[in-house]
C-alpha cells in the first residue's frame, strides 16, 4: 500500500459535490465560551472513544444522531445506518481487519464516482476503531424495491468502462481485497502478464499454500503459460473495473437507477468485469446494452470462462474445496482447447 494514503474527508451529505478523498481530517470544533472550558476534556474523551460518532458530529455537519439501525452486512463486515439531523450515513465496520481494506474500497468508490456514469455511494471517512479493527463512513443510498433495469445497468457500466482509462497500465494505486483475499495491483504494462501473475497465478499460489493442492496448481500454471492465443485480435485497454460485480453488490435507488457497491477496483480488460456473472444474473438485455456502448471484441466467448476462473479460484481460497471442481473443470477445458 502506498504510504501516503491519508484518512478521508468529505462534505456534508446534503451536497452532491465531492471533496478531496485524500485530505487529513480537521480537528473537532472548539467552544469559544470560557465558561465551558472546564467540561471540554470529558467531552473530547467521550468523542474520541467513538470515532464514527466524532466524525458525524464534526465533519459530517450533524448536531445530533437521532438513531442507528443494523442493516446486515456480508460475511466479512457489519453494516449500520446512522440517522442524523444532517441526513443519513452508511457505516461498515470490521472488528478484526485494519483500515487498509476500507481505504482500498474508498479509493475505488471515489474513482467510480468521479466518472459520473453509474451511481455509487460516495465515501467520506476511513479510520481505526479504538478496540481494534476499522470503519468506513459513506453516503447512504435508499435502495428501491428491485435490482433495477438490466438494460440500464449494462449501459451505465459500459459508460463507466469507457470513461475511465489509465495511462499507467493495468493495476491500481494501492492493493485492495477481493472478499478478504489480498488483490495485488502492481502496475503492469501488459494485460496478459498482469492477469496471469496477479490474478490467476496469485490465487493458484494461495491454494497451493493453504490446501497443498498441487494438481490444480500445476494445471493452472500450464494454462497460464498457454493463454496468449485466447486474446488474438482483441483490442485491450485498461478500463476502471468494479472488480466484484455479483448480485449482492448490485441494486437500484428509489428512482430505479442502477447502483453498484462494495468494489474491488482496478484497471483491467473490460471483459474481466463479467467474471462473477455466474452469480450476478446478467441477462440478454444487460449484454445487448453493454455492447452498444463498448463493442464486443473478437474471441469474447472463448475468453469468458477465463475470467470466471479467477473468481472460482478465489472462492476456493475463501470458502474451501466446494469450488475446486468448477475451477478445475475450466482449467482442463482450456488445456484441451489449447492442446497444452
Amino acid at each position: 500500500m502506498a504510504a501516503n494514503v491519508a484518512l478521508l474527508s468529505a462534505p456534508s451529505p446534503s451536497t452532491s459535490t465531492a471533496s478531496s478523498i485524500l485530505r487529513r481530517r480537521r480537528p473537532p470544533r472548539r467552544s469559544a465560551r470560557p465558561r465551558r472550558a472546564a467540561s471540554r476534556p470529558s467531552v473530547v474523551a467521550a468523542m474520541s472513544d467513538d470515532p464514527i460518532k466524532e466524525w458525524i458530529l464534526t465533519e459530517g455537519k450533524a448536531t445530533q444522531i437521532t438513531g442507528t439501525s443494523s442493516i446486515g452486512g456480508g460475511c466479512i463486515n457489519a453494516a449500520q445506518r446512522y440517522d442524523t439531523d444532517a441526513g443519513s450515513f452508511f457505516v461498515k465496520t470490521n472488528r478484526r481487519i485494519g483500515p487498509a481494506m476500507f481505504e482500498g474500497e474508498a479509493l475505488g468508490l471515489k474513482a467510480m464516482y468521479d466518472t459520473k456514469s453509474i451511481r455509487v455511494p460516495l465515501p467520506y471517512k476511513v479510520g481505526s476503531l479504538p478496540t481494534g479493527g476499522s470503519f468506513i463512513i459513506m453516503e447512504f443510498i435508499q435502495f428501491g424495491r428491485s435490482r433495477g433495469d438490466q438494460s440500464a445497468l449494462g449501459r451505465k457500466l459500459a459508460e463507466m468502462h469507457k470513461a475511465a482509462k489509465s495511462d499507467k497500465g493495468y493495476g491500481f494505486y494501492i492493493e485492495n481485497t477481493i472478499g478478504s483475499t489480498p488483490q495485488i495491483n502492481t502496475w503492469t504494462a501488459d494485460w496478459i502478464e498482469f492477469y496471469s501473475k496477479h490474478r490467476l497465478g496469485y490465487q493458484l499460489k494461495l491454494i497451493s499454500q493453504r490446501f497443498g493442492d498441487s494438481a490444480i496448481y500445476e494445471k493452472g500454471q500450464r494454462l497460464i503459460d498457454n493463454i496468449h492465443p485466447l486474446f488474438e485480435g482483441a483490442v485491450i485497454e485498461p478500463c476502471l473495473l468494479h472488480g466484484d460485480l455479483w448480485s449482492g453488490n448490485i441494486s437500484s435507488d428509489t428512482n430505479g437507477d442502477p447502483v453498484i457497491l462494495d468494489p474491488a477496483c482496478y484497471y483491467g480488460h473490460n471483459e474481466a468485469e463479467f467474471g462473477m456473472s455466474w452469480c450476478a444474473g446478467f441477462g440478454g438485455d444487460f449484454y445487448s446494452s453493454y455492447f452498444e456502448v463498448m463493442p464486443k471484441q473478437p474471441g469474447f466467448e472463448k475468453r469468458r470462462d477465463l475470467y470466471l476462473l479467477y473468481h472460482y479460484l478465489n472462492h476456493y481460497n475463501l470458502f474451501g474445496s466446494g469450488y475446486r471442481s468448477s475451477a478445475m473443470s475450466i482449467i482442463e477445458d482450456y488445456l484441451r482447447m489449447l492442446k497444452a
